[in-house]
């Protein structure tokens, strides 16, 4: 009885072992931190610029006027010249310049609304920011997809690469390992192919500046609920302190 209940425990452990390591698979590649420049309006600027030149052309950002592009240091003047494609008034919304009915016909589903995008791709591996800056980093050719690409965050993307030019071609390069009498393999890194625009660390660091950006977007006022949070905390803290006190010599004489 001893042999057959050893035998179980140790069937199930290696049940959960199997099924432990096939969920880790499937969930891809470890997310990379992202760097956040919430509070940087150079890095801001410089996201709205990427945003508007490669992201706005299929995606909107419904919820979000031009002029509110003002926060981070724009002008409306800088806002209208430099920005203004899709509209010509600056309290507009960030609209897709695309069709709605072309972008079904090529992609199968009208991209999704980028206003919040980066507080709804929060998951167990890091928060929406992290996903969004190892999305965009981590595209590769391949040409048995439709577009012509594809990307270890998002395997199987329909998406292509709109910054391929900035970033080049690159192509990931695995090393086979065993592991629990498996054959697999494992992400060791990249190859470049064909350069691009600008050099992996720039692409990195505007990528970076994409991703806050995306992040500031989803909350243009995260920085001043901060701010104001942590006065209010110490106000708070300051308030108890005299609250104790006074409660102290009001009832020193009571026994």
């Amino acid at each position: 009885m001893k042999k057959f209940i050893f035998g179980l425990i140790v069937a199930s452990g290696l049940t959960f072992a199997a099924l432990g390591n096939a969920f880790a698979n499937s969930e891809g590649i470890v997310w990379d931190k992202a760097p956040n420049k919430t509070n940087d309006l150079g890095a801001l600027q410089n996201g709205a610029k990427l945003f508007v030149n490669y992201c706005l052309n299929c995606h909107s950002a419904a919820y979000m006027r031009y002029n509110r592009l003002r926060d981070i240091g724009l002008t409306e003047v800088q806002i209208k010249e430099n920005l203004l494609f899709a509209t010509d008034k600056v309290g507009e919304t960030m609209k897709a310049a695309i069709d709605p009915k072309q972008a079904k016909d090529w992609f199968g589903a009208n991209p999704p609304d980028l206003t919040v995008i980066a507080r709804s791709r929060a998951g167990h591996g890091g928060t929406g920011a992290d996903y969004l800056y190892t999305y965009l980093r981590t595209y590769y050719r391949d040409e048995t997809k439709a577009t012509g690409w594809n990307n270890l965050a998002f395997p199987s993307v329909a998406m292509p690469h709109v910054l391929w030019e900035l970033q080049g071609e690159r192509r990931p390069v695995y090393e086979e390992a065993m592991e629990h009498g498996h054959e697999v393999k494992n992400f060791k890194g990249w190859e470049q192919v064909t350069p691009g625009l600008m050099t992996p660390l720039q692409y990195e660091q505007n990528i970076g500046d994409l991703v806050s950006y995306l992040q500031w977007m989803g909350e243009p006022s995260q920085n001043t609920r901060v701010r104001v949070g942590v006065w209010v905390l110490l106000f708070l803290c300051v308030f108890t302190l005299l609250a104790w006190r006074l409660n102290a010599t009001y009832w020193k004489e009571v026994k």
